[in-house]
């Protein structure tokens, strides 16, 4: 059996840049022990099996050591994959029965910017462990906890660009990952757009140290710096070696996340 798969870079416009993420199209149903097997192949944080189910499509995500519950990177380039393959017209949504409930993206008309509704997954305050202080090597703003990660906040800029966390001792946590976020510097601009805030995230526990855009953080850090800059829309920039933007608006209990993506390899998968 031949399956279409693509490597298309989100939250970028640039070939290159952002988090890269492998799209599997799946004709029928696959068993879970070969879509792990598959991630682990494609050796990238996420790979994305689409499988078409009636007006919907059926998304899971894999990192090459787990399947997880939430990824917006690999949800873009699920969607961006489907409208250029032309399994979707450009005016239609791209709408995903998915572990965290249905979610859907639209593309832009003017810019090809692809926007998601996501939930919103809000931290609370929560007690640092000393595996996390002693990983990240810092004192905390600020220690919240969501369903999947801790959310961190340090003085600075500097500081999160100029973390080494010891990914050994992140790994013992009874979390996904840790993200560790600030306000963006008095210049406020990066890569020409005004930014908010910066964030790195880190998920070794699920086999990846750093990941380089992190969709699914932003649906913490969105409620958590909406509430703190008493804002409805805003910028946040991943600041990791590759880097990249994301656009959110609050929206209820919802967030849209809104970034580009761009494909830069298409294959087949024989087996």
């Amino acid at each position: 059996m031949h399956r279409p798969i693509y490597m298309v870079d989100a939250f970028t416009k640039s070939r290159f840049g952002g988090n890269p993420a492998a799209v599997c199209l799946v004709d029928e149903a696959m068993e879970e022990t070969e879509m792990a097997a598959i991630a682990a192949e494609m050796n990238v944080s996420e790979t994305a099996f689409v499988e078409r189910r009636g007006g919907e499509y059926g998304l899971r995500w894999f990192t090459p050591k787990a399947e997880v519950e939430l990824c917006g990177h690999a949800t873009l380039a699920a969607a961006h994959v489907l409208w250029e393959t032309g399994r979707l017209e450009l005016s239609e949504a791209a709408v995903f029965a998915t572990l965290s409930g249905r979610l859907s993206a639209r593309r832009g008309v003017q810019d090809g910017s692809i926007a998601m509704d996501f939930p919103a997954e809000p931290p609370e305050p929560a007690q640092a462990p000393q595996e996390l202080l002693e990983g990240l090597g810092l004192i905390p703003r600020y220690v919240g906890r969501n369903r999947m990660d801790y959310i961190v906040e340090v003085d600075r800029e500097d500081t999160v660009r100029s973390l080494n966390p010891d990914f050994g001792l992140l790994r013992k946590l009874d979390a996904r990952g840790v993200v560790v976020t600030s306000r963006a510097n008095g210049s406020g601009l990066l890569e020409g757009t005004a930014v908010d805030f910066v964030s790195r995230a880190f998920y070794p526990g699920i086999g990846v140290d750093e990941d380089p855009v992190t969709g699914s953080a932003h649906c913490a850090l969105a409620p958590y710096w909406g509430r703190r800059l008493r804002r409805a829309e805003l910028t946040g920039y991943q600041a990791s070696a590759r880097g990249g933007l994301i656009g959110m608006r609050l929206q209820d209990d919802r967030v849209i996340l809104s970034g580009h993506a761009v494909t830069v390899l298409r294959g087949t998968l024989d087996g």
